[in-house]
């Protein structure tokens, strides 16, 4: 049973007599465990929802809007624990952090609950039998890490004996049409070259359950002292890795008219190559694992700067981001630049000294290194930095807020979505961010 800690007001839970310190058992006869069995259950208009009040349960009758929600809330969001990841993955970022981070940096999640509601990636290793079972009862959605089809390679790359049996359950929830998305951590000398090729085999082989594969890099920080050596992507590796998957894609295209497989931003930046055109990301599937949006980023920017106007004042300000979207960044500020000139947004690019310059993405920049690199700068009025690296109660990853980034640098800190038309207004001053 779960508590209900709270009613809204006015909700169809209020109207129907359900009262806060009621206890949770069931909704239409289905028992409830989590949010995933209370999401289920309460599609429907009409519900029957029984709870135990003090000693007495009561079965209390409540109609709503299809979709509705009931309006009862709970003590977490998921109704019950974090399922924590018991694997000790050899490319595992958070295993590379010191420290003195902000807490939330420290919680490895492997939760397939997380993976439906928020679109995180699970591993697979701490499903049972029946997880799966309801994964598939439930229809869910589902975003899985695989890194290999290889039992003995998935066991040593997630230093975990179960890794390679957990696989069973990949191959299950394929055979039933669980719509997958799917994600490869890509290591040099461990599951690259004939080891992708056989993991992406087997992939698409289970279409159309697996709907989009990522193929990331693995990120390097200077923490790695005392964890398993994995060598860097160099120029070459990175690019045999691109030639590779967009061998692939062009299978793909004329057999199933659809990629289905994609290379991360940073894998081209590794291999110094362009960026793909728009139409090579499709649909963009796998833009939150970082698949096309500098170019999506791009898009909408110049396409907002097309319609756009600007009259007002002369402005002045910056944007602080890491060395992979620096240049990219920098080409669109003197593009606006040339069609306003009143307006000029200096981009300048943060080093990351904190984690070690291989790390060049604007979502792990801390405190210290910001402070560092732009004091005693001109900076005009204001600075812009990526909502990414201040996600949690605008804290940095270093646990220093963005107020005190801002009564450091003397002016104002504005967080910018990751949205093209956003960037252009907020450097026109149409809108001030957060």
């Amino acid at each position: 049973m779960i508590e209900i800690t709270d009613i809204t007001a006015g909700s169809p839970a209020e109207k129907a007599g359900i009262q806060r310190g009621d206890r949770l058992i069931s909704v239409n006869g289905i028992v409830i465990h989590d949010v995933l069995d209370y999401r289920y259950a309460i599609t429907e208009r009409k519900l029957s929802v029984c709870v135990q009040r003090g000693e007495e349960e009561l079965e209390i009758p409540l109609t709503k809007q299809e979709y509705e929600d009931p309006g009862m809330e709970f003590p977490t969001a998921l109704m019950d624990e974090k399922r924590t990841c018991g694997n000790h993955c050899i490319f595992c970022f958070i295993d590379q952090n010191p420290k003195g981070m902000r807490d939330t940096i420290y919680f490895k999640d492997d939760d397939a609950r997380l993976s439906f509601l928020q679109g995180s990636y699970i591993t697979l290793t701490n499903l049972t039998d029946e997880d799966v079972d309801r994964i598939i009862n439930m229809h869910m959605t589902v975003n899985v890490s695989v890194q290999t089809t290889e039992p003995k390679l998935r066991n040593l790359m997630l230093g975990n004996k179960k890794a390679g049996d957990s696989l069973r359950h990949l191959w299950r929830m394929g055979e039933a049409g669980v719509p997958m998305n799917c994600q490869i951590v890509l290591c040099p000398g461990w599951n690259d070259g004939d080891h992708l090729h056989k993991t992406l085999a087997d992939l698409f082989g289970m279409m159309p359950a697996v709907q989009s594969i990522a193929v990331v890099p693995f990120g390097q920080t200077k923490f790695r002292q005392h964890l398993c050596q994995i060598k860097p992507f160099t120029v070459e590796t990175a690019r045999a890795a691109v030639e590779q998957i967009e061998a692939v894609q062009r299978w793909s295209l004329q057999e199933h008219g659809s990629r289905i497989v994609y290379a991360a931003d940073e894998l081209y930046l590794l291999a110094d190559l362009p960026l793909p055109d728009d139409e090579a990301y499709e649909d963009y599937p796998q833009y939150e694992n970082g698949v096309g949006m500098l170019r999506y980023l791009m898009n909408e920017f110049y396409d907002a700067l097309e319609d756009a106007e600007y009259d007002g004042e002369p402005r002045f300000l910056t944007i602080a981001t890491g060395s992979a979207a620096a240049p990219f960044l920098d080409k669109m500020m003197r593009d606006l630049e040339a069609k306003f000139p009143d307006v000029h947004c200096q981009v300048i690019t943060i080093l990351n000294d904190f984690y070690g310059h291989s790390i060049t993405v604007a979502g792990l920049l801390t405190f210290q290194d910001l402070s560092n690199q732009l004091a005693g700068k001109d900076l005009g009025s204001a600075v812009l930095l990526t909502e990414t690296c201040l996600r949690h109660d605008d804290v940095f990853l270093d646990d220093r807020s963005r107020e005190e980034l801002e009564q450091f640098l003397g002016v104002p800190v504005i967080k910018c979505k990751v949205d093209g038309y956003v960037l252009l207004d907020t450097v026109l001053g149409l809108a001030e961010g957060e």
